[in-house]
């Protein structure tokens, strides 16, 4: 990709003038104001996006018919449909939709149709003057983790680790807790309880667990372990200090899992979190007894000596019955209940 084209992209975008009166970082703190976007409501229309991997057309009708449910009408742009080998299309074009579902007034929330890599090939050339002006809710998980966290850096924009729009059908599980927590229905000390997968196959070997026992509180972030790893010594790296951090991934060994939480560990705060909560990890519990480590034991030897509350096994990430959480927003998290708390609405 050459930056001459990325510049074109960029000089077609309007210019905003630097006197929005929404608040962005505190500069030398690393702390964020942060900016609540709208409630969503029945019949409003959500933008899809596609800032990462292609998707096919028979995704792309299961993401219909599950924002049909959920009473929303659907608008795309013809950039969804297109294939630039493993990516949904240029950088370019990626780049325009998410300029352009910002921008759009129709569009009252952005949801991301699947995650796959993408996002942070685009992260640094987004105008993020645009969100400022146009804040609305964004979802998505997996390699979204890069654009959610990059949004809130930037802007401190509240963004949502959720279901992408078309992985399957929702769950009942799933809806209730998009509606609960995207359309303001959740009470203000809302709990996102653990929940036995209704997926068999995200639930044998993956029995949750408590690597730290203890109760802590702090502001929530978080994602794809993957994609967490690429942040650090970029501008859009989390701070995890004081913080609630939510880990996920899938089809990785014991031994890069161990790798990736080592390289967090010497090169972020991690260690000084509030707390960690851990997701389901499919399919990663890999290897022989003679030959690796579980993914238990990579848990308890690289996570448990920071003596900071921390479990596994909660709702989140690639998984069946999946949660909404709010990157951002205050939380509590108690390895007794296996429970996290929203302690404030995440949309006004």
């Amino acid at each position: 990709m050459q930056r001459r084209q990325f510049n074109r992209i960029l000089a077609m975008t309007p210019v905003l003038t630097a006197s929005c009166s929404y608040p962005n970082i505190q500069e030398g703190d690393n702390k964020v104001k942060i900016i609540k976007p709208k409630a969503l409501r029945k019949g409003d229309t959500v933008g899809f996006i596609a800032p990462g991997s292609p998707v096919k057309k028979e995704k792309i009708d299961i993401a219909i018919k599950n924002m049909e449910n959920l009473g929303l009408k659907v608008k795309y742009t013809d950039t969804i449909f297109k294939q630039e080998k493993y990516l949904a299309g240029t950088d370019e074009e990626r780049l325009l939709d998410i300029h352009t579902m910002f921008e759009d007034d129709e569009v009252k929330a952005i949801w991301c149709l699947r995650g796959g890599y993408g996002c942070t090939r685009i992260i640094d050339a987004i105008d993020y003057r645009i969100i400022l002006k146009n804040p609305k809710i964004l979802i998505g998980y997996s390699d979204i983790t890069a654009l959610l966290l990059a949004i809130y850096e930037k802007t401190g924009l509240v963004g949502f680790h959720g279901p992408v729009a078309s992985s399957q059908l929702f769950t009942e599980f799933t809806s209730s807790q998009v509606e609960k927590i995207l359309f303001g229905l959740s009470p203000k000390d809302h709990i996102i309880p653990f929940q036995t997968q209704s997926d068999e196959k995200y639930v044998q070997g993956h029995e949750p667990y408590v690597v730290t026992p203890g109760f802590a509180t702090g502001i929530l972030t978080g994602g794809n372990l993957s994609l967490l790893v690429c942040l650090p010594n970029t501008p859009y790296a989390p701070s995890y200090k004081n913080k609630i951090v939510f880990i996920e991934d899938l089809d990785e060994k014991p031994y890069r899992i161990d790798r990736m939480l080592t390289f967090l560990l010497n090169s972020t705060d991690l260690s000084q979190a509030a707390g960690i909560v851990l997701g389901v990890w499919h399919n990663c519990d890999t290897g022989t007894p003679e030959t690796s480590f579980t993914l238990k034991e990579v848990f308890m030897d690289r996570l448990s000596a920071l003596g900071i509350p921390c479990f596994y096994g909660h709702t989140f990430g690639h998984v069946a019955d999946i949660c909404t959480f709010p990157v951002g927003i205050r939380v509590s998290m108690d390895t007794s209940s296996m429970h996290v708390t929203l302690l404030d609405q995440a949309v006004i």
